[in-house]
């Protein structure tokens, strides 16, 4: 039995290709920008006192993205923080493939909307390579989560790495792919 192709991953193929090739005169199909990963990051100073966040916030991060994240430790220690080198202090998840493409389409289309106030996200975030972090101030705005089941609200960052060669050829790739981006 074959598995159907995740809709953004159609979407790309089918739209975003042809108007990428149109728009930056890419001779080679080859040459238009994709997606390589989606990492998301949920840092954990609570853990140094409270190691049961370190718990919580994994089957909060494992119930979004579909797959479990790695432990991140502290790489020196700092003594105004309390921190000591091999301290866990965060998480982190790599999704590729398809996980990625259903977790993109997730966050552009139902995440994004959830949250309160939401005018749209800030073209400004790239890094000078193409790659695009965005920040979300709590994990309520995923349909996994419930208010009943949340210890504690936490932030996360996600950053969407692409081949592509600059930033204005990502931000119009992402914005092809759906990425709700604010008009100013």
């Amino acid at each position: 039995m074959m598995a159907t192709m995740p809709r953004l991953k159609e979407r790309y193929d089918k739209e975003v290709v042809p108007a990428m090739r149109r728009e930056f005169n890419y001779g080679n199909v080859m040459q238009v920008p994709r997606l390589v990963k989606v990492v998301v990051n949920i840092g954990l100073g609570e853990a140094l006192a409270n190691p049961k966040a370190l718990d919580a916030a994994t089957k909060d991060l494992t119930a979004i993205s579909g797959q479990k994240p790695i432990v991140r430790r502290a790489k020196k220690s700092i003594a105004t923080f309390r921190l000591r080198e091999g301290n866990p202090i965060g998480l982190k998840v790599t999704l590729r493939g398809r996980r990625m493409y259903d977790f993109l389409d997730r966050l552009f289309n139902v995440a994004m909307a959830r949250v309160r106030d939401f005018r749209g996200i800030s073209p400004d975030s790239f890094d000078g390579r193409g790659n695009y972090t965005l920040g979300l101030k709590e994990q309520l705005v995923w349909p996994e989560m419930s208010f009943d089941t949340v210890d504690k609200v936490r932030g996360m960052e996600i950053t969407i790495v692409t081949t592509a060669e600059t930033d204005d050829e990502a931000r119009q790739f992402l914005r092809l792919m759906g990425m709700p981006f604010s008009k100013e």
